[in-house]
């Protein structure tokens, strides 16, 4: 083995080979026999490509460039395609993202749009489109916009004419239910087609505090009636709802402090384990009926395993395969299930499971290796003891490279990362982006801090009003673990993160000395500032369940914001922000920029013109990930031939 300084080690794993390989697919489907899902294109200006597995064997894009089938419903998106096999070819329902119609497309012709443009604030948005052949229509929710503000926006369950009567009229889309809830999912029909089931909630809940099941007849014009709330309330979580084959109620719960399945009220497999998860996107699944009464279940704690759940006798028989981790996208087509799989040795892949012959496969968007796979970390699944004895999970990536170890008597640098949300979870999956640190040798930690999901409702209620403080204090208790058990160099940590793993960054560097730099993503700075008005209407009240009431808290508003505390800050930082950003404005790096300008603290501040909340363009990731790369080569001493020199202001 050769001997160089930990972070200085060649590596095949450079920035532009991980940002092809960002992101995963998503939102599967069946139509007819083929399996469909949607993908990331990062070489094609982040879109979005809708992908079928034809029944001969190969992959091919259904609609070419430009076409990005995706929506912007809670800014997050929701499920944006359906579609139908048809006589001869498949009839495609799809939302796409440039200017948020919904489009009709059948093989051999052009997009023919279905919806109005609107030219009131962020205009029409449509989610988990389901089609009613026989009404000629698609089903949606509908998310409308009033005003100018990011507050006056109403949502409905809506039917679209399938005609294209709505193209250019407003009035020719059918409002299906009354204006009742401040957020809704989309219905479920039942098989009979006489009701329907959909979730909704309001503000200052988050879907996961609590949400509400409701239940209505169909009407013979396909209207909702009759209303009624059957399951939920303000302290119960319904993530998800489905009707069996036989009628009776499917439903995903929190009542027991887990998320459990529910068959007409009545638990079908108690157990301290997840079978559900936070509702970020409409039209997430976490279990489907088969038609046999069977259910394709994920479920776990901590990781998310796909497993046939048996509702008479509660078994469940998991999947078959090397995949440990399945996203919260199913799909069943007879005895097939469609999921989302993969494995700290590969990226998420197209999965079809025969639950009559029991054989997993993959089907599309099929994992190969970019590199040697001895380049890839071996993660650790560590549980440390945080603050007063609280179990703190974690994923360890220690340095890992084939040919190259550390010089005798040193100690690797680490970086923890926090995950986003906050109310979400990292899955122990293979990242390039990852790889690309440890392979230089560069360790990394993965911190699911209190308040993630996957390990009950305790666990995620850990960060109520403790935001700022829990997360905080779960990063540094991994961060000086490691540094104790001469894991890592104490001198030497790193903390990154975006969006709410920004927060927790920024949090972190102004209120500990536990970190010697650190890479803030389009975050969250000035809590004063972030709120109704300020920011998108779904997390609008977020931060009274994460912090408390601003009206009879708002010393901790001010206390807790980092841009509050900016006097505080000397370590070095890298600041990344999208100026398309509706959710974290660049307003909020600008303002603590403001306070950071003058103070001697080394930074830099890179801001991307056509990138939103999260970044989709491979230009863009690949700068980022060389700025980020370069800060720390500055910051722990170490050359990083290849990367281009981040320059740091003072």
């Amino acid at each position: 083995m050769q001997v160089q300084p930990y972070g200085s080690w060649p590596s095949p794993i450079d920035a532009a080979l991980a940002a092809a390989h960002d992101g995963h697919p998503e939102w599967v489907g069946f139509v007819g026999d083929e399996v469909w899902w949607t993908e990331p294109r990062p070489a094609e200006g982040g879109r979005r490509a809708l992908v079928r597995r034809t029944a001969d064997g190969p992959e091919e894009p259904v609609l070419p460039p430009p076409w990005n089938v995706r929506n912007r419903v809670h800014e997050y998106g929701g499920r944006p395609w359906t579609a139908a096999p048809g006589t001869d070819r498949p009839l495609v329902v799809f939302t796409h993202f440039d200017d948020q119609r919904l489009y009709r497309w059948e093989p051999g012709g052009e997009p023919v749009p279905l919806t109005p443009v609107s030219s009131v604030g962020g205009g029409l948005r449509w989610a988990e489109p389901e089609l009613d052949a026989e009404r000629g229509e698609v089903r949606c929710v509908l998310e409308e916009f009033t005003g100018e503000g990011s507050g006056d926006v109403r949502r409905v369950l809506a039917a679209v004419p399938l005609d294209g009567s709505a193209a250019d009229d407003r009035s020719a889309v059918r409002e299906l239910t009354e204006e009742r809830h401040r957020f809704v999912t989309g219905a479920r029909v039942s098989p009979d087609g006489r009701k329907a089931a959909w979730l909704a909630w309001d503000h200052p809940r988050m879907p996961w505090d609590g949400t509400e099941l409701l239940v209505a007849e169909v009407g013979d014009d396909g209207r909702f009636r009759d209303v009624r709330t059957v399951a939920g309330g303000d302290d119960e979580a319904v993530a998800q709802v489905e009707w069996a084959p036989d009628g009776r109620l499917l439903y995903a719960s929190d009542r027991g402090g887990w998320w459990n399945l529910y068959r007409d009220g009545e638990p079908l497999c108690p157990r301290q384990e997840e079978f559900g998860g936070p509702l970020w996107k409409l039209g997430q699944r976490w279990f489907v009926p088969l038609a046999d009464g069977l259910l394709a279940v994920l479920h776990g704690r901590g990781a998310a395993v796909l497993g046939i759940l048996d509702p008479e006798t509660g078994e469940i028989a998991d999947a078959a395969g090397p995949w440990t981790e399945f996203a919260s996208s199913l799909a069943t087509h007879g005895s097939r299930v469609a999921a989302i799989g993969a494995s700290p040795r590969t990226g998420y892949e197209v999965i079809e499971l025969d639950t009559g012959t029991g054989r997993a496969r993959t089907v599309g968007a099929r994992h190969r290796d970019p590199v040697d796979p001895a380049y890839y970390p071996e993660p650790e699944v560590r549980t440390f003891t945080g603050p007063g004895g609280r179990e703190v999970h974690a994923h360890v990536y220690p340095p890992r490279h084939p040919e190259i170890t550390g010089s005798e008597g040193e100690l690797p640098p680490y970086v923890i990362w926090a995950h986003g949300g906050p109310t979400s979870r990292v899955p122990l999956v293979l990242d390039v982006a990852i790889a690309a640190f440890t392979s230089r040798g560069i360790g990394v930690a993965e911190v699911n801090y209190g308040g993630s999901t996957g390990y009950g409702r305790e666990y995620r209620e850990r960060l109520r009003h403790q935001w700022g403080v829990v997360d905080v204090e779960d990063c540094a208790t991994v961060a000086l673990a490691l540094a104790a058990e001469g894991a890592a160099d104490r001198d030497r940590l790193a903390i990154r993160g975006g969006s709410a793993g920004g927060w927790t960054t920024a949090a972190s560097l102004t209120s500990t000395d536990v970190y010697a730099c650190g890479t803030i993503s389009y975050p969250i700075l000035d809590l004063t500032t972030w709120g109704p008005g300020r920011t998108h209407d779904f997390e609008s009240r977020y931060l009274e369940s994460l912090v408390g009431p601003a009206a009879e808290v708002p010393e901790r508003y001010a206390e807790r914001s980092p841009a509050n505390r900016a006097d505080r800050l000397t370590a070095p930082f890298l600041l990344l922000q999208g100026l398309d950003d509706v959710i974290c404005a660049p307003e909020q790096c600008e303002h603590f920029l403001d306070r950071v300008a003058g103070r001697g603290v080394p930074h830099a501040y890179l801001a991307f013109a056509g990138e939103g909340h999260g970044f989709r363009r491979a230009d863009t990731m690949i700068r980022a990930m060389e700025a980020e790369l370069s800060l720390y080569a500055q910051v722990f001493g170490f050359d990083l031939p290849g990367v281009p020199e981040l320059e740091l202001d003072t």
